[in-house]
């Protein structure tokens, strides 16, 4: 079976898989992943919250697992699915294609070289083509999105008022997800880029207190438009890659 691109799901994405999980056996861990047909290609669907727990929270997901099953299904592709908070007034239900990271996760693992030195370029960190096939995507459909610097925190919990105040000089919008997944793909020279749905505004920057509700709520008026998105960018993604990210580790091992 050859699978032609993988979607790393964010939360309420599972709501859309409908039967049994494919169980992958990883070296990390083991990983449910669903098979599905669209248009005519083969789409590995991981919803990155599944696991032994009901939801697995953002700074116990088994990553590198996650990553790995998607290579050892033979996908040299992914699209990742991310719910973020805007730092810089995006307006609620917009899309942000990050073009940048800033990783401020404490506790992740996030390489698969512990015992060899490899030194992969993140000069670039999400794949210019896919991230490309999502911004044309967006615009055919006249959706309002844009770029920006993705920063990662370790969560579960929110920010605080004087986090987001440092964070908001540096980027554009938070998550908890988004990292180590992109490091990871990279060094399994995978393609790699995300969609992020801007769910609400970040903590400290409203009078309200910030609401896991809120989130999924949000997410809940927004996720038909994404899955249409989603399935228009699994059509547009081309067969044959002419990125870097295929490269990534070349001239990096020492």
């Amino acid at each position: 079976m050859k699978v032609d691109a993988a979607v790393l799901g964010g939360v309420g994405f599972s709501s859309f898989i409908e039967g049994s999980a494919k169980i992958v056996n990883t070296p990390y861990g083991d990983v449910g992943v669903y098979i599905i047909e669209l248009n005519n290609k083969t789409i590995a669907i991981v919803p990155r919250h599944s696991g032994a727990a009901e939801h697995v929270p953002p700074h116990m997901i088994n990553y590198r697992a996650n990553i790995w099953a998607i290579k050892e299904l033979g996908a040299e592709k992914i699209v990742a699915t991310n719910s973020v908070g805007t730092m810089k007034g995006h307006n609620i239900g917009s899309f942000v294609i990050p073009d940048d990271f800033i990783d401020l996760t404490k506790s992740r693992i996030s390489t698969f070289y512990d015992k060899n030195t490899v030194h992969v370029d993140m000069t670039e960190p999400y794949c210019p083509q896919i991230s490309k096939c999502l911004m044309d995507t967006l615009e055919k459909k006249g959706l309002d999105y844009s770029r920006g610097t993705y920063v990662c925190t370790e969560g579960p919990r929110f920010e605080t008022r004087a986090e987001i105040k440092m964070m908001s000089m540096i980027g554009d919008i938070v998550g908890m997800t988004g990292l180590p997944e992109v490091v990871l793909a990279r060094e399994l020279e995978l393609c790699y880029a995300s969609i992020c749905t801007i769910t609400n505004q970040a903590c400290g920057l409203t009078d309200n207190k910030i609401t896991a509700d809120e989130v999924v709520d949000e997410l809940g008026t927004t996720q038909d438009i994404l899955l249409s998105v989603l399935t228009d960018v699994i059509d547009c993604i081309p067969e044959t890659r002419e990125c870097e990210c295929m490269n990534a580790t070349q001239g990096a091992r020492l």
